[in-house]
């Protein structure tokens, strides 16, 4: 497919604005908390002196239980991207959709072909369904925008002598315990991409990594623009790796748990179709008319995001970001003041 037929550069950011209430980016509100900002703050003293990665790259693998030289630090998930497009030379690339489509994006920026693997129905992921030939293949989970998570045993299954498996955990930790993670697992030619982004609410400062064997990684770093990782980035992802962070990010996703299935019910209540199992911190949901009902919201002074930029969803689609009960309510409301969905 060429790729031309769905905007892969579009992203929630460009639906926002102009007062609009805000579920249409997936970054948590509220952040970053206070004890963040304030180390963030304090990190402008350093500001004179080049990057040094090496607190916050040591950090980042105790986290995760891997020794450094199994983690690159990126700014953002979206630099790992290119990087990996940069660096792999695939034969047959194949992006599992719908997903985040920077993947997909960056590997054709490349000059890559890419195949994509469309999931229909619930988008669980079946590994029989990738071509047998791909040697290159991206998946997200929790799926952006579907919000399903796939057991870690079917991403597992797809890995194969030759073949890379790209793992996109950008949510990972909207998901207690995270059961399914694979940032642990050291298997060879497995990739997994964290970030800060949405939990920690630090778009706008650009902090993820990749955690991948280290040949590869040294082979990324070699790609890497130097000091591409800020120092306010790198004092993030050394805090946030800290225990007590990992433990309140735990909390957060539990209490997330049940006003996402409170929400995802009111939604169905409405006659919208909401794809089930959500584990991460929105909703992908389907109208009769998605565009209309995007811009009724809009009128009303609520962002969704569209959804058919996303290969694989059409025109009816939208993602819903989970708010507070009280934000949830007050998009419900609009959605009972435009009547029935179905």
């Amino acid at each position: 497919m060429s790729g031309t037929e769905h905007d892969l550069r579009h992203h929630g950011d460009a639906e926002v604005g102009g007062g609009l209430a805000d579920f249409a980016v997936n970054v948590r509100t509220g952040t970053p908390p206070p004890w963040l900002a304030d180390r963030l703050r304090a990190s402008v003293a350093d500001l004179a002196g080049y990057p040094d990665q090496t607190a916050a790259r040591a950090a980042v693998a105790r986290r995760h239980a891997r020794p450094p030289e199994e983690v690159l630090l990126t700014a953002g998930a979206a630099e790992a991207f290119v990087l990996l497009a940069r660096v792999l030379e695939p034969r047959h690339a194949v992006v599992v959709h719908p997903q985040f489509t920077e993947p997909e994006a960056a590997l054709r920026s490349a000059g890559h072909p890419v195949g994509r693997t469309v999931l229909g129905g619930d988008f669980t992921l079946d590994p029989a369904l990738v071509p047998d030939a791909a040697d290159l293949v991206m998946v997200g989970n929790p799926t952006n925008p579907t919000s399903v998570l796939h057991p870690a045993e079917t991403i597992t299954a797809l890995c194969r002598p030759g073949r890379t498996v790209v793992v996109d955990e950008a949510f990972m930790d909207c998901v207690p315990g995270e059961p399914e993670s694979l940032a642990a697992d050291r298997r060879p030619g497995l990739v997994v991409l964290r970030s800060l982004t949405k939990t920690w609410g630090l778009a706008g400062l650009r902090a993820g990594y990749v955690l991948a064997g280290p040949d590869l990684v040294a082979a990324l770093a070699e790609a890497q623009p130097l000091w591409a990782v800020s120092t306010p980035a790198l004092v993030a992802m050394e805090a946030c790796s800290d225990p007590a962070a990992v433990a309140e990010a735990e909390a957060w996703a539990r209490e997330l748990a049940p006003e996402r299935a409170r929400l995802a019910a009111a939604l169905a209540d409405r006659g919208l179709h909401v794809v089930p199992g959500a584990r991460a911190s929105f909703l992908c949901v389907r109208a009769a008319d998605g565009i209309g009902l995007r811009g009724a919201l809009r009128e009303r002074g609520y962002a969704v995001r569209r959804g058919d930029t996303f290969p694989g969803l059409g025109p009816g689609w939208l993602r819903i970001a989970v708010r507070d009960k009280a934000m949830n309510d007050a998009l419900l409301e609009a959605l009972d003041e435009l009547g029935p969905h179905e």
